[in-house]
């Protein structure tokens, strides 16, 4: 079974059991992968993360009922998997911007979220360039904070902008003083670790520096990347989500590898002295599974 195939029966296993206690782990088998995975793979392919569209797509068939059906709210908050009333009208109300109570009412305005469908787009002339490397194990020192994943594109970039402009990220600079690191050749990266903490949809993003020394610094944390096999693909930082976009909707589809679930995703920094953050060369190390 193809990626293509995967996601498309994925989305059905959703459309089809919207009307029960649908859980994003359960979709991920569909899917043969694990949750984090395919968080990362519905994410780049939807801008969306599964659970937001389950939840929308719920809001949006809750709300074609209350229209069309003569159903109480009790019964159809029941019906879309809410412990309460009070908890699916205040879900209502975020996502149609209005009480359920009030859409049997003439002149209203809801919200519809579509189906999602999926294919592997094709982007003529449009080559992105990979190789696949040996990674050996190596050390990171620095701030982590775990992010669930729908939260992480607000509250991510702010936590990390605060953090830059603190004094513990100025000693933790300092530690390199710009110096290339063994492993990765470079001074400064980012690695997003998996986690699997119950039920909680969430990664550990973490902002260091490689360790090249058996020194423990007990003013940060510190982290492993295992060794592993790798693929290495180059941009700005500009384009850097623009890139890994690419990597999780289409390269994995297209190449037919998997991703390794026990490693980090790696970022490593390249500034170019007086020239704009933008064109910062950036390099995505991501984890893969070569069949032998």
């Amino acid at each position: 079974m193809n990626w293509l195939e995967k996601m498309s029966g994925a989305i059905d296993f959703i459309e089809q059991n919207l009307e029960s206690s649908l859980k994003v782990e359960d979709v991920a088998k569909v899917a043969c992968c694990s949750k984090y995975h395919f968080h990362r793979m519905f994410f780049a392919c939807f801008k969306v993360t599964c659970a937001e569209y389950i939840r929308r797509r719920k809001l949006t068939l809750a709300a074609a009922d209350l229209l069309h059906t003569e159903s109480n709210i009790a019964q159809i908050a029941l019906q879309y998997g809410y412990e309460s009333p009070n908890a699916f009208t205040r879900a209502f109300r975020h996502y149609h911007g209005i009480n359920p109570s009030c859409v049997r009412s003439n002149n209203v305005k809801l919200s519809a979220f579509k189906r999602l469908s999926y294919s592997i787009e094709t982007h003529t002339g449009d080559i992105m360039n990979y190789r696949m490397i040996d990674v050996p194990e190596f050390k990171i020192v620095g701030k982590s904070k775990c992010f669930e994943f729908d939260d992480f594109v607000k509250e991510g970039p702010k936590f990390w902008k605060n953090y830059v402009n603190s004094e513990k990220y100025k000693t933790l600079t300092e530690l390199k003083q710009g110096r290339p690191s063994l492993v990765t050749q470079s001074s400064m990266l980012s690695a997003y670790f998996p986690t699997q903490h119950g039920q909680r949809d969430e990664f550990l993003d973490v902002l260091g520096i490689e360790l090249d020394t058996d020194t423990h610094l007990n003013e940060f944390e510190q982290f492993t990347v295992p060794a592993g096999k790798y693929a290495e693909f180059t941009c700005t930082y500009k384009t850097s989500m623009k890139t890994n976009r690419y990597i999780y909707s289409e390269w994995f589809a297209s190449t037919g590898f998997e991703r390794d679930e026990d490693k980090p995703d790696i970022v490593s920094y390249f500034p170019i002295p007086f020239r704009p953050t933008g064109e910062m060369q950036l390099r995505w190390w991501i984890p893969v599974i070569v069949n032998s």
